[in-house]
Formats: C-alpha cells, sequence, structure tokens
C-alpha cells in the first residue's frame, strides 16, 4: 500500500476517535507545536514525541500499513483507544508532506513495528488493556469492525428520528433557525464514526439560501439522506454490490481490491475543490488499451495543495487499482513506469442521449452517485432558447445538454466557445442531475487538449 493510500483525512482521523473528549483533545494536539522528533516512512509508519503534563515525553506511534486498520502505540497512561495523541499525531499527517517529514526509524518505533508486524509484540492500542489476544489478528480486527458498526447505526437512527421530526414539523422553520441545527446534527455524526452522513448534512446547511426553488432541493436532500440512513440500517439485506456503495458513502475506508491495471492512461483533468477542513483534488485518467476511465482523489489540508499533481494532456504509463462498488470510478494509483509523456490519444465521444443514460444507469448503482463521466464528440456549446444559460447540442442532432450552475460560473466557459468559434468540439466533462460540467476539450481537427478547470 502507498503512501497515499494510508494517510487520512482529518475527517477520517476524527471519526477513529472513541468519544468526543478524545476529539477535542486530539483537535488540540494536531498542530506542530505540541511535536517534536516527528518522521514518517515510507511504509506507512509515523511517530513522533509529544510532551504532555509537566514536561512529560509521550512517544506516540501510529502503524498504517496494515488494510485492516491502523495500530497505535503510546508511553502515556489513557486506556483509550486511540489516545488523543495518536489522534493529534494522525491529524498532524493529514496537514500534509511538509507536516510530518519522511525520516529515518528511531530504534523505539522500529522495534515496536518489527515486533508487532512478526505478531511477537507491539500490542495495538485498540485492544481492551490487558487483553491476550494483542489486536494483530483478525479477531481484533473484527472487533473493531463490529464497535464501529454499532456506533454508525446508533447515528443513523438517531439522524432518521431527527429527520422525521424535521419533515413533522415542515421545511420553513428548518430554514429560519439557520445552518447552526445541521452543523449540530454533523457533530452528532462525527461523534457516530459515520463522516460520510456528517459530509451530508453539512450540505443541507448551505441550502436555505441558494435562491428560488431551495424547498424542493431540501426536500429531494434530506430524501437522499433518509435512504443513505435506512440504506445502513438494511444493509444485511442489500446485494454485496449495493451494500458496499452503502459502506463507502457513509464513511466507512476502504482500500482498493482490483487487480492493478498497467495501461497507458491519458490525464483528462485536475481541479481542486476546498473547503475549511481539506481541499480535495480529483484527477481523471483515461485508459488507452483498456478504455477505462478512472478518477484519482487526493487530499490535503485547508490552504495547503493536495500532494498528487499530474499535468493535463499528457500520458502515464501505469498501474491502477479500482475501489470496490459496482461501476466506481475511482481507483488507486499503483507503479509507475515512465515519466507523463505528450500523446496525441484522445477518449471515443458519444451523444447526449446516450450521456444522459449512462447517467440513469449508473443512478440503479449508486442513488447518490452526483455524475458520471462522460465525453460528448461533435458538440457545439451555444445560449438556450431563452438565452439566460448555455448547452451544449449536437451538431448533428436536435438534442443537447444543458450546463451545470458550477459551469456557467467558471471562465473555462469562455475558454470553450472560444475554442468552438460555432464548430463541433470533442469535450470530456461530469454528466448529472444539474447537468453538464466541461472540464476538457479538444478541436475537430488535431490540436492538442484544452483544460477548462
Amino acid at each position: 500500500m502507498t503512501e497515499q493510500g494510508v494517510r487520512r483525512t482529518a475527517d477520517q482521523v476524527l471519526g477513529l476517535a472513541p468519544d468526543a473528549a478524545s476529539r477535542r483533545a486530539g483537535r488540540e494536539l494536531g498542530a506542530a507545536g505540541s511535536w517534536s522528533a516527528t518522521g514518517r516512512s515510507a511504509e506507512g509508519t509515523v511517530w513522533g514525541v509529544c510532551e504532555g503534563p509537566g514536561g512529560t515525553p509521550y512517544r506516540t506511534l501510529v502503524d498504517l500499513s496494515d488494510a485492516s486498520g491502523p495500530a497505535y502505540t503510546c508511553s502515556c497512561p489513557s486506556a483509550k483507544s486511540p489516545c488523543e495523541h495518536a489522534l493529534g499525531l494522525l491529524l498532524l499527517r493529514a496537514g500534509g508532506e511538509e507536516a510530518v517529514p519522511r525520516a529515518e526509524v528511531p530504534e523505539w518505533a522500529e522495534q515496536w513495528v518489527m515486533g508487532r508486524r512478526a505478531g511477537t509484540g507491539g500490542r495495538r492500542r485498540t485492544d481492551v488493556p490487558g487483553s491476550p489476544q494483542g489486536s494483530a489478528g483478525p479477531g481484533a480486527a473484527r472487533r473493531r469492525a463490529e464497535r464501529r458498526a454499532e456506533r454508525i447505526t446508533a447515528g443513523a437512527e438517531e439522524l432518521e428520528q431527527r429527520l422525521a421530526d424535521l419533515l413533522r414539523g415542515g421545511l420553513a422553520p428548518a430554514e429560519q433557525a439557520g445552518p447552526g441545527v445541521w452543523e449540530e446534527t454533523a457533530a452528532r455524526m462525527v461523534d457516530a464514526q459515520a463522516p460520510g452522513l456528517a459530509a451530508r448534512v453539512r450540505e443541507l446547511a448551505a441550502l436555505p439560501g441558494t435562491g428560488p426553488g431551495r424547498p424542493v432541493r431540501l426536500l429531494e436532500e434530506c430524501a437522499l439522506l433518509h435512504l443513505l440512513a435506512r440504506g445502513w440500517l438494511r444493509r444485511d439485506r442489500l446485494p454485496e454490490g449495493l451494500a458496499a456503495t452503502v459502506r463507502a458513502r457513509v464513511g466507512l475506508p476502504a482500500s482498493p481490491d482490483g487487480p492493478p491495471v498497467r495501461d497507458r492512461w491519458l490525464v483528462l483533468a485536475q481541479y481542486d475543490t476546498p473547503d475549511s477542513r481539506l481541499t480535495t483534488r480529483r484527477i481523471w485518467l483515461y485508459g488507452t488499451g483498456s478504455g477505462r476511465t478512472a478518477l484519482l482523489l487526493s487530499y490535503g489540508a485547508a490552504g495547503r495543495a493536495p500532494e498528487l499533481a499530474l499535468p493535463v494532456g499528457l500520458a502515464l504509463d501505469a498501474e491502477l487499482s479500482a475501489y470496490p462498488g459496482p461501476g466506481q470510478p475511482r481507483a488507486a494509483l499503483g507503479d509507475r513506469f515512465a515519466p507523463p509523456a505528450p500523446t496525441s490519444a484522445r477518449p471515443p465521444g458519444t451523444t447526449t442521449g446516450p450521456a444522459l443514460a449512462r447517467y440513469g444507469e449508473a443512478l440503479r448503482d449508486d442513488p447518490w452517485l452526483e455524475s458520471v463521466p462522460v465525453t460528448l464528440d461533435r458538440v457545439i456549446p451555444a445560449p438556450d432558447e431563452g438565452g439566460a444559460s448555455w448547452q451544449l447540442a449536437d451538431a448533428d442532432g436536435d438534442a443537447a445538454l444543458p450546463l451545470s450552475p458550477a459551469a456557467r460560473s467558471r471562465p473555462g466557459l469562455w475558454r470553450l466557445v472560444a475554442l468552438s468559434g460555432g464548430a463541433p468540439v470533442r469535450v470530456f466533462g461530469e454528466c448529472g442531475h444539474q447537468g453538464f460540467t466541461p472540464l476538457a476539450a479538444w478541436p475537430e481537427e488535431p490540436g492538442e487538449v484544452v483544460s477548462l478547470c
């Protein structure tokens, strides 16, 4: 597993906390000033020394290399698992490469890691203290998963009750109450170790001030949130593929389980989505041999650029491994066999009708899916009939796709219009319920890709 694969986001780290007090204490310790002698290894080990009460130094170590979950050890007297120092160290690591530099593993850390991996020592702090089993085995991993599932179930049941109370009282009071009620509900979902539910609740907080039609959108999003909570509560009755989707949407971490696929991957688009907690980078790739479109996700702490960056328009000879779930585009980047190189390859395109049908089919496997990657061929950007918005119209037909609100506010729209000049172009983007968001385009005649992000 690569370093990129084991590093947690801030929300994922806080989801590991055993209680709210540990979460608060971990946040306070997630700053560089609390630590000394920090470092990380390529294998996924993170260590540091935190100054405790009275100047007592606590040695803290987290091993992230095991797919079953992190392993912790700390010299502090806390019986919680993970302790506040382990949480603080992981939050510091979530801040990026500069926050915890690569370093040589100190002897005390190396001994613990080697002992744990050999099964002769290095008890994980996620076990009940004194447990003779240790937590390196599958039994301990199963118990941790069961405890987390119980917390998520309690959170989903509480969320269902809150949604029922909301609908019973009507949407108008919820709009008047402001975002505070949603933030409090999101905090409860974080307490339940369900960051996916928390993120969807936070999105509801921004809806009341979004203009006409907001009650309808609020009701739609509440319905999707209700569907996700019910899906978790009845996950044992779902087909395995849909159950895997529900687990991922709730926020359970997953590791890529597909066989590595080596291909020449064309970099189609790269763009960042920042919020107050972290920056998410989305990188779209197209396999020129496999014909597969894949998504790489990379994260950085708020105000910092994510670690992974790939130049749009070049091709990368590399291996990708898929994440679980039917139709899941997300993949993990594995071995790279050569630097990115120029290419004249383009992804094949389709018309607007099949693009919409593709999104509809994808919703059967993932009802919470915002969009699907699509390449449209021979489309022309043009104003709609009323002239108030823009659309991509088939050059050889009478159908069109409206552009999403996000696309209409980006400078990339005007680059697309200039590239087209009224002539057909090939456009890659995301097609969803809000419309089509162009991310890259090619002229009909041979020419280089134009990034629209």
